[in-house]
């Protein structure tokens, strides 16, 4: 299952964006644009900007997350969120010998669709190295016919072989990334992401990344969550209907007790 961790960020991050917004409206210096900027008044500049809906000043202070135990799947959505960093551990420079998957709990919790899954699992395995052997060595006498030495050849060979091989790796494989947001984007991440619309594995990422982020900076994360948290739900007819229990979910996430 998804671990998230924080691993760096914004050293004082509201007040990062109360000295970023406090440029904007007063005729204050870059010197001393921070002075008297205490945590009390850096929490009323960031509900002043969510009440005017000036975001553009929380872009200033960004997140960075360790994230692991996701499923390829995952890293299909997550890079949907264009106005981020990925760096993604590589399958075309990392051999998946005995890969890890993501074992979705429906699947789990369904004997006979377990049964086939894993079957799947190790059958891809299979194929994966049985593809990668044959490509290997193919590729080893192509190098060493082109003059190069047999380590340098096998390095290579492998590094071509296993490329190519990937494409038999299920979505389910699992991966590991870092990824790092700015506030901006991470408050539109969590309100499409920690909704009961967006898929579960995703979905419990952003709940964990809002536990983290809250733990932290909780004045500039305090209305952040699924929409219907702050506002209105905008799915329409497509709503779950299900307001009051996600505000107790996201009141749980932000006060710690989140555990997936």
């Amino acid at each position: 299952m998804p671990k998230v961790t924080l691993l760096t960020y914004t050293p004082d991050p509201e007040i990062t964006i109360a000295s970023a917004a406090k440029l904007c409206y007063s005729p204050a210096s870059i010197d001393s644009v921070r002075d008297g900027l205490d945590e009390k008044k850096a929490a009323e500049f960031v509900e002043m900007l969510s009440s005017l809906g000036h975001e553009s000043p929380t872009e200033h202070a960004y997140f960075t997350f360790g994230i692991e135990g996701v499923s390829r799947a995952l890293l299909a959505q997550i890079t949907r969120h264009r106005i981020a960093s990925f760096s993604v551990q590589s399958q075309r420079y990392v051999t998946e010998k005995q890969f890890g998957y993501v074992l979705p709990p429906e699947i789990e919790n369904c004997p006979e669709a377990l049964s086939i899954f894993e079957e799947s699992m190790r059958r891809d395995q299979e194929d994966y190295d049985r593809i990668t052997a044959v490509l290997k060595e193919k590729h080893l006498k192509e190098f060493i016919k082109d003059g190069k030495d047999e380590k340098t050849a096998m390095r290579m060979a492998e590094k071509k072989a296993i490329e190519d091989a990937r494409f038999v790796l299920p979505n389910a494989c699992e991966t590991k990334m870092i990824v790092t947001m700015n506030t901006r984007s991470l408050l539109n991440f969590f309100k499409h992401r920690c909704c009961t619309r967006a898929q579960w594995e995703i979905r419990d990422v952003a709940n964990q990344m809002l536990a983290l982020v809250s733990s932290v900076a909780p004045e500039l994360f305090k209305k952040a969550g699924p929409a219907c948290v702050a506002g209105h739900c905008p799915e329409g007819k497509m709503s779950c209907g299900r307001v009051k229990e996600m505000k107790e979910l996201n009141a749980k996430i932000k006060s710690g007790e989140y555990n997936g």
